[in-house]
């Protein structure tokens, strides 16, 4: 009798599901057919459980290189490497991405060769759950390998297509790497096919069909190329299937109070109406000291747990001051750490950032500096430094904003309360990978959500041209956040920036931005405080957009696997 073998990580995964089972080898054709829809549910939930792991690098990876975190210090956490963009072919983090994915491929590619489509509705919700896991992986792989769409897409290299195991395991000889046009084009025709078979009204915490329209959304826009030189065929494509998402009714965008609330909720909570499709976390699987090493540990400590090393970047920060100042809902995620005596008051400070030079005058980074605020007999503020006083100038009163000119230079600054340090950095903890159900660092990593549809219309709109289009659908998300926020005029001269800050703003530590900039042909610079190499900038065509394929991956591969330069 023949066996249907799956990979040995995710018969361990499958031991740790709360379903009765049975040793995995007992899953023969014959007993598969006699429980078909209860056999194919304890396997499609192994690939599930493969996504908690996965989805704890893809948010890192996505994430830590993009400009909206800083870290205190470096590390010798291969997630430094992210950060930094020392890139290294060691890194075991991404070995752990790089076989997770392949796990959920292999299994859900065995799935698909089980399942004979047309049988009943469950089934076919099972066979289309299958190949929406498998398409989003291989676009998640191909992004974080291979070069931006807009980069030679028939030439440059994607990732191998290996759609389960081959029937001869004895000669087993697997291809080296499909090009980023073919690897995109195997996501494409698995999520097309997913969005054809799936048709329940599963919770986020599982594939449907609108989580296969959402991604064919996403992806689409990535193959739109850059504003300079878009495609518009490939746009008109991402407003079609951004369009068939909001259509369908299942989702709506939170209200203003509930949406400060967003990394509360759990995936299926009720109260939940925007997310699409997340990986579900629980607290059983992830409870304790754990915590810590829980995604939201790196961004802040609560109730007694996580690192608390990683705040929001000063660029970030500045982008919500920008848009709204405090009035803009997504400053509920940033949580600063203020200085308090017994009493639980605060002292008024100043605080900017400076410029900092080496010996031979050369910009070497930059700064934070804060002192406790005074006040002249005139009414007017000073600060401190050494034994100098430095008077401050208003810039702007009702947002905070002054200015002083320091070692002959001008910055301006933020009147705030003086903050907990950690070296020389105030502690702007993040929240938005926190608190789910109230539990420290409990997080389900978002893959989709519906603000992002509005987002992807609104760039693609613009790539077209309509920026009529472009415009309401930017402010649909701009009004949500900032009430009275909307902007009044979309154009060619100021659309690139107005859409590409709301998707930042919006999209934060959510696992977008490095991919939004590179994609769009744009260059990274972080000229903030941190010691992630600020002076360094990031161009799209840059090797260091891409990750190195993990050297022991390429040493253990039966066959030829072709290493990024």
């Amino acid at each position: 009798m023949k066996k249907i073998f799956l990979l040995c990580m995710a018969i361990s995964f499958l031991s740790s599901c709360e379903l009765d089972r049975e040793p995995f080898d007992s899953y023969t054709q014959d007993k598969i057919q006699e429980d078909k829809e209860a056999s194919i549910e304890v396997l499609l939930n192994g690939c599930y459980a493969q996504l908690k792991g996965w989805s704890d690098v893809m948010h890192r990876v996505g994430e830590y290189p993009g400009d909206n975190i800083m870290i205190r210090g470096t590390s010798t956490d291969a997630f430094y490497s992210f950060i930094s963009y020392q890139h290294v072919t060691n890194n075991g983090r991404l070995s752990v991405f790089w076989n997770n994915s392949y796990k959920i491929i292999s299994q859900s590619s065995d799935l698909i060769k089980i399942i004979k489509e047309g049988e009943n509705d469950a089934v076919d919700q099972q066979l289309g759950e299958a190949y929406y896991l498998r398409g989003m992986i291989y676009f998640y792989l191909c992004k974080t390998y291979g070069r931006p769409y807009a980069q030679s897409p028939e030439t440059n290299l994607g990732v191998p297509i290996v759609n389960g195991l081959p029937a001869d395991l004895n000669n087993l000889v697997l291809p080296d790497r499909s090009t980023v046009k073919d690897t995109y084009a195997q996501a494409i025709a698995d999520l097309k096919k997913a969005e054809s078979l799936m048709n329940a009204e599963k919770s986020a915490a599982y594939a449907t069909k609108e989580a296969a329209q959402a991604m064919l959304s996403r992806i689409y826009l990535y193959m739109s190329g850059t504003y300079q030189s878009p495609n518009q065929d490939y746009a008109t494509q991402s407003i079609e299937y951004s369009n068939k998402v909001i259509a369908s009714g299942r989702y709506s965008l939170l209200s203003r109070a509930n949406f400060m609330k967003y990394n509360t909720y759990a995936p299926d909570a009720t109260e939940q109406t925007e997310t699409i499709f997340a990986v579900k976390q629980v607290a059983s699987e992830f409870s304790g000291y754990d915590h810590y090493y829980g995604i939201g540990g790196m961004y802040a400590n609560i109730q007694g747990q996580g690192w608390g090393e990683m705040y929001a970047s000063a660029e970030y920060l500045d982008l919500l001051r920008k848009a709204g100042g405090k009035k803009d809902a997504r400053w509920a995620f940033i949580d600063p750490q203020y200085v308090t005596d017994g009493s639980g008051n605060k002292t008024e400070a100043f605080r900017f950032i400076y410029d900092v030079y080496n010996a031979g005058g050369t910009q070497t980074g930059y700064n934070y500096m804060q002192q406790p605020l005074k006040r002249n007999p005139d009414g007017s503020f000073y600060i401190t430094i050494g034994s100098v006083n430095y008077n401050l100038t208003t810039v702007n009163a009702a947002e905070n904003q002054y200015s002083i000119v320091y070692e002959g230079k001008t910055y301006t600054g933020e009147k705030d309360y003086m903050m907990l340090l950690n070296r020389v950095y105030p502690m702007y903890y993040i929240t938005k990978c926190s608190l789910q159900d109230n539990d420290s660092h409990l997080h389900s990593p978002i893959i989709s959500r519906l603000a992002e549809m509005y987002l992807n219309l609104a760039e693609a709109y613009a790539k077209k041209g309509d920026y009529t289009n472009a415009l309401t659908n930017l402010n649909i998300v701009r009004e949500r956040a900032i009430v009275g926020g909307s902007y009044t005029s979309l154009n060619s001269t100021n659309a690139v920036q107005r859409i590409d800050e709301e998707r930042q703003l919006e999209l934060a530590f959510e696992a977008h931005r490095g991919y939004d900039v590179y994609r769009n042909g744009q260059t990274m610079t972080r000229r903030y405080p941190g010691p992630h190499l600020p002076m360094n900038d990031v161009p799209a065509t840059s090797p260091r957009v891409v990750q190195y394929i993990p050297q022991s991956e390429i040493n253990a591969y039966p066959g030829t696997l072709t290493q990024n330069p």
